[in-house]
């Protein structure tokens, strides 16, 4: 055997390898998102137009019916930005069997078109929009999120009740923090047990779509749930406090309800308001109440309750100030006008160290307008 054929006979032998080629693994078809349906218990309190246009500062459409009204409320992937999606949407509304929440949910990027589409169905019936913060947040993302998806907004384009606004115009003084919580709590007198804070919402989406697990969503799906609830009780509750503020327990409330009121120039309903503050904020509730009379035209109501406010010892050297003006330019009383200068000038005679400079100020415009009262009624007595 030569060297050849020996080499032949260790060489391995040869092993046929088949390929198999396998099929790309199929796409999930996206054709819808999730979505489920709750009935709840609502708040029984009629919803007037009259009333929800004094809370609200803006017209309601003519034909106002509570059932027309569509609570909404986003679960979000951020707080801002072109990238943040709602990757879970709210939709609540009141029929004759309860209140309806309706909620959806992108499984996946590809399933946000569909829940968008949904949204225009439901709000299709709907002639009113009701949010908390909706006008600063929910609504242009949703806005946003259309335009991305080449889907019209016009859908969006109804009259808006912002209940974030409303509870800051009235609540904000005494509560300081406006939040969903808060209010819910203070106003409802329902606290939220075990809640999943907001800010980790979206780490709890990041998640699931990491991991599949969909319960990781069960505490954001029960979040917004409640928050739909809340819409609409307290929507309910705003307008039966506006309707009747005498049954506001806090001072603070009615008077901001009254600052509210006449901001939006309904002006016997906040009269109304400044009437009932009492308390720490009756001095200024009756401030409040002289503007009003004063700014109208209703010069001697205005100056009946300056001088009870003399007479309560309320509102340091203003009601004195005012009656001063009063009696001066209304009445030509200039005998009246300068003693209710002296005896503001009385009332501040005793400076300290730690006067602020705004004392000093009205000290020194109070010292020229008694010069000036003076000189003008020596003027007279010489003529």
């Amino acid at each position: 055997m030569n060297l050849r054929d020996k080499l032949k006979a260790i060489e391995r032998p040869k092993v046929k390898i088949t390929v198999t080629e396998t099929a790309p693994a199929e796409k999930p078809a996206f054709t819808d998102c999730w979505r489920t349906e709750t009935t709840h218990q609502p708040s029984c309190y009629p919803l007037r137009r009259e009333t929800v246009m004094l809370m609200q500062g803006e017209d309601m459409p003519e034909c106002f019916q509570e059932e027309k009204i569509l609570y909404l409320d986003t679960e979000t992937t951020g707080l801002a930005g072109a990238g943040t999606v709602a990757f879970e949407v709210g939709l609540g509304w009141l029929a004759a069997d309860g209140f309806h929440v309706r909620q959806l949910v992108m499984r996946d990027y590809p399933e946000e078109k569909f829940l968008l589409e949904e949204i225009i169905r439901v709000a299709e019936g709907f002639d009113v929009i009701c949010t908390f913060n909706g006008k600063t947040f929910d609504l242009p993302l949703l806005r946003n999120r259309f335009i991305m998806n080449r889907i019209r907004t016009d859908v969006l384009d109804k009259p808006h009740i912002d209940l974030l606004h409303i509870a800051r115009r009235v609540w904000k003084l005494r509560l300081r923090k406006c939040n969903m919580t808060n209010l819910e709590e203070a106003l409802l007198g329902i606290p939220r047990v075990d809640d999943l804070p907001g800010a980790m919402v979206p780490e709890r989406f990041f998640s699931y779509l990491k991991t599949g697990d969909f319960h990781l969503l069960d505490d954001v799906l029960e979040h917004n749930e409640q928050d739909i609830v809340s819409l609409q009780n307290l929507l309910c509750h705003m307008c039966c406090m506006y309707e009747n503020p005498e049954q506001l327990r806090f001072d603070e409330d009615v008077y901001s309800m009254g600052v509210a009121l006449d901001r939006f120039r309904h002006t016997e309903e906040a009269r109304r308001c400044y009437r009932l503050a009492g308390g720490a904020m009756h001095a200024q509730g009756q401030q409040r109440l002289a503007a009003s009379y004063r700014k109208s035209g209703e010069r001697q109501e205005a100056a009946a309750v300056w001088q009870e406010m003399i007479r309560l010892r309320e509102g340091g050297v203003t009601p004195y100030i005012e009656l001063a003006k009063h009696y001066e330019h209304q009445e030509k009383d200039i005998p009246a006008a300068l003693d209710m200068v002296r005896r503001a000038i009385s009332m501040m005679s005793e400076p300290t160290l730690f006067d602020e400079a705004s004392v000093q100020d009205t000290r020194n415009a109070l010292q020229y307008r008694y010069d000036r009262l003076k000189r003008k009624l020596e003027g007279r007595r010489n003529e």
